[in-house]
């Protein structure tokens, strides 16, 4: 029997996503206090008064969309390394 291949996967899937105000879109232009539970944006002085949780969550959709991304880029990845690992077995066949 073929002796399997070592699949070669990346190997960091981190990603960052950029926090942007919703009053005027600035993105990465913020201050902070120490404990993050106030936020201010340097562009408009928009206050977030709920800090950075308050940011965040108005920020999911941008959130969301990176990560669906970045699932598909895994999909596709584990999807290629798969086929690669069984390449030239004539036992399994991936479709």
């Amino acid at each position: 029997m073929e002796q399997l291949k070592k699949i070669d996967m990346k190997d960091n899937y981190s990603m960052n996503v950029s926090l942007q105000c919703v009053t005027c879109g600035n993105t990465g232009a913020f201050d902070f206090n120490e404990d993050k539970t106030y936020v201010r944006c340097t562009a408009c002085n928009r206050e977030y008064l709920n800090g950075y949780a308050e940011l965040v969550e108005l920020n999911q959709e941008n959130i969301n969309n990176v990560l669906e991304e970045k699932k598909s880029e895994i999909a596709q990845d584990l999807k290629n390394d798969i086929l690669k690992a069984f390449k030239g077995n004539k036992y399994i066949k991936i479709k």
